[in-house]
């Protein structure tokens, strides 16, 4: 069974930091793109950044570019986002996915193999 749990939500003033983390089980992690999106109150979700199996491709919306940081553990299984900078517009749930394909390429959220829960950040001023 696929497991990926999210953790490191929470509440930040704005220009703090948070760090997401995302512990997979059930899956070959080191064969899998990692990625993470997030989905604000009455908005659709939308991609904030991957990575691919190795790390050596890395992706972030532009929103996000300069102030987020994607990487992952292969041997922990894990992959994090570190959000530096924080503003107001980052509040959303954050959710972790996975696939073996590069997210750029999957047209269809629905076509993404496997989701996490999803954990929240408010950011406030």
């Amino acid at each position: 069974q696929v497991q990926l749990v999210e953790s490191g939500g929470g509440l930040v003033q704005a220009g703090g930091s948070l760090r997401l983390s995302c512990t997979t089980s059930g899956l070959p992690f080191s064969n899998a793109y990692m990625g993470w999106f997030r989905q604000a109150p009455g908005k659709e979700r939308e991609l904030v950044a991957f990575i691919s199996w190795r790390g050596s491709i890395t992706f972030y919306a532009n929103s996000v570019k300069g102030r987020f940081t994607i990487s992952r553990d292969n041997a922990k299984n894990t992959v994090y986002l570190q959000m530096s900078t924080l503003k107001p517009e980052d509040t959303a749930v954050y959710y972790c996915a996975a696939d073996p394909r590069p997210f750029g390429t999957i047209k269809e959220e629905s076509a993404i193999s496997s989701w996490g829960q999803g954990t929240q950040v408010t950011v406030y001023s």
